[in-house]
């Protein structure tokens, strides 16, 4: 519970004196409403709106309260599309309602956008509902398999995202990128049917909400994206004694994975083991590396922007080959930290060398976000699906330029990160 300042004044006021010789328990509110340590603010200005309250706990990832927050340390906003949108997914209790309100993610970028909010940060803002939608899946889906005869969940488990949604990086052309992990069973096994049917209803839901399914198959509905916290060690272990490039497809998204639903600390402290796993496994790394391939080119031998149709598609000719980068460097140092330009901050401050590179590849990548997201707007206001692919012909010359030196700052990096792989 949570005992303030106007809980004693009520005190004093109800009992007088003899209030101050009564235990604390008597007088506080319980239970004390909580928030993750890595939440937006608008997450918790919403919270607190929807309760009533004025104090949340602050937890980390293994529950515990390593603080606290109030209304008076919140700043004022006047994204209102935000916290809408926060509320109704929280209160969703079927797809039609998911897919409601995931309507409203283009309009609340949108409205972001008019308040100057920088791109990176309305990624996270993206990635934070998408959290939020996966968990409320989760929700329906348990509640689904308990409908239909299944019972609740055999063992403990937690659904995580892997990926942009992981980092903070989701825009507005995103899949899914699901894996869920259980606290025992054997595949094939009781607790893994149950789990089975119960991804295929988050799979589902998400579909008919508006996320589609992960074209290379990446969602806990797939049992390799599945199983129980033995047959993940296994699993990771698999991985990181292998020699071959296609061996390690789509792995490293595993690094980015965030617990957003069930028992999240079992989340947190599996990516962790995999961090120490790959301690020192150099040969792993590089075959992480290996297996992303070289950056598409952006830019053309004379230096003009390298376009199919008018487009340049940023994705592969800048944004995926510094997330790759970031994330195998981070892996080999064992940086913890999620985000793209996390990583590359924490990677500079451990002082391996390179720092002006790594500073410019954090600059470059904040311009693609920049780019993208104001395209995929743009074309969402004509009637055009949201891509990665951004028209460079209405780019002022000041745009150019930055995207040009952005796009320059890419070329190197696959010397940089094999070099930065040794350093200590």
């Amino acid at each position: 519970g949570i005992f303030t300042e106007r809980d004693l004044l009520r005190a004093l006021l109800r009992s007088g004196g003899q209030a101050l010789e009564q235990p604390v328990e008597g007088f506080a509110n319980k239970p004390l409403a909580v928030i993750a340590d890595d939440a937006l603010i608008y997450r918790a200005i919403e919270t607190m709106r929807r309760l009533g309250i004025r104090h949340l706990g602050v937890i980390d990832p293994e529950g515990r309260i390593i603080g606290a927050v109030t209304s008076r340390d919140l700043l004022r906003t006047r994204a209102e599309e935000a916290l809408e949108l926060g509320a109704q997914i929280e209160l969703a209790k079927d797809a039609p309602a998911l897919a409601a309100a995931w309507a409203r993610i283009p309009r609340m970028a949108a409205s972001l956008r008019r308040e100057e909010v920088p791109a990176r940060d309305i990624a996270a803002v993206i990635s934070a509902e998408l959290c939020a939608l996966t968990a409320q899946a989760a929700t329906i889906a348990e509640q689904r398999m308990r409908d239909q005869g299944h019972g609740g969940p055999p063992c403990s488990y937690t659904v995580a995202v892997l990926g942009s949604a992981g980092r903070g990086e989701s825009l507005l052309a995103m899949d899914q990128d699901n894996a869920l992990f259980f606290a025992s069973g054997d595949p094939g096994g009781a607790e893994d049917r149950w789990f089975e049917t119960f991804a295929n209803y988050v799979a589902d839901f998400l579909h008919e909400a508006g996320v589609p399914y992960c074209t290379g198959g990446i969602m806990a509905k797939n049992p390799l994206w599945r199983g129980s916290l033995s047959t993940w060690e296994r699993r990771i272990a698999h991985w990181i004694g292998r020699s071959d490039p296609q061996d390690v497809l789509s792995v490293d998204i595993f690094f980015d994975l965030r617990g957003i639903a069930g028992d999240i600390a079992m989340a947190e402290r599996l990516r962790l083991r995999a961090f120490d796993a790959a301690a020192g496994q150099t040969a792993f790394i590089k075959l992480l590396i290996d297996a992303a391939g070289p950056p598409m080119a952006g830019l053309t031998v004379l230096g003009g922007f390298r376009t199919e149709k008018g487009r340049l598609d940023l994705k592969r000719s800048g944004i995926f080959p510094i997330v790759t980068a970031a994330r195998a460097l981070a892996i080999a140092h064992r940086v913890l930290e999620r985000s793209t330009a996390e990583r590359l901050t924490a990677l500079k401050n451990l002082a391996i060398g390179a720092s002006a590179d790594l500073e410019a590849l954090r600059e470059a990548h904040s311009v693609f976000l920049e780019r993208v997201l104001v395209q995929q707007l743009a074309d969402l206001r004509q009637g055009i699906p949201p891509t990665n692919a951004v028209s460079v012909k209405d780019l002022s010359r000041l745009d150019r330029a930055r995207l040009r030196r952005s796009l320059q700052a890419v070329q190197p990096i696959e010397v940089l990160t094999r070099d930065l792989l040794f350093k200590h």
